[in-house]
């Protein structure tokens, strides 16, 4: 099972109901076309915070920003 959940949510409130839920964020990134990329620290956390979050993950994946340039500072 996956650590990680696309949600229509803000980065905020997406760390409010993590602790709500007490399951720990391993890494939390805002992507380009709204919402916010999810991954947990547990495949059992993971799955707490999809049934907790039902309504608010996104059907599709979407495009993330690039991590590294795309070209050298050099």
């Amino acid at each position: 099972m996956s650590r990680t959940l696309f949600l229509s949510l803000g980065e905020s409130e997406a760390i409010a109901r993590c602790a709500k839920e007490k399951v720990g964020v391993s890494a939390i990134e805002s992507l380009p076309s709204g919402g916010v990329r999810l991954v947990c620290m547990s495949s059992d956390g993971a799955q707490t915070m999809r049934a907790a979050l039902k309504s608010k993950i996104m059907a599709t994946e979407v495009a993330r920003e690039p991590i590294r340039p795309r070209r050298g500072s050099w």
